[in-house]
């Protein structure tokens, strides 16, 4: 039998004016999911979708409720900061290397 406790979670750091944070099922299948936060505290999650091949980036710092679908041909588009662009890069790489 598998313990069911969650293993991670974080608190919404923005304020209200950045719209209402998602609720991402980490359980949901064929997804890959992963958070980050940047050095000014600003939160990301990005969630893949194995089956549509695109990722959906969340960021509380350009609204919460405004995700930006990110795929090969515009993952490089969205404006980011160094570190943001490196945890993306990697969330990336690791979406989509995965072997089916």
């Amino acid at each position: 039998m598998t313990n069911s406790e969650p293993i991670f979670q974080v608190s919404n750091k923005h304020s209200d004016d950045c719209g209402k944070p998602p609720t991402i099922d980490g359980n949901a299948p064929e997804r890959y999911y992963s958070y980050f936060e940047n050095e000014y505290g600003e939160q990301c999650i990005f969630v893949y979708d194995y089956q549509t091949q695109t990722g959906t980036l969340y960021m509380g710092d350009i609204g919460w409720d405004e995700p930006v679908t990110i795929t090969e041909d515009t993952r490089s588009e969205v404006i980011l900061n160094e570190t943001e662009r490196l945890w993306l890069g990697a969330c990336w790489i690791a979406a989509t290397s995965r072997k089916t």
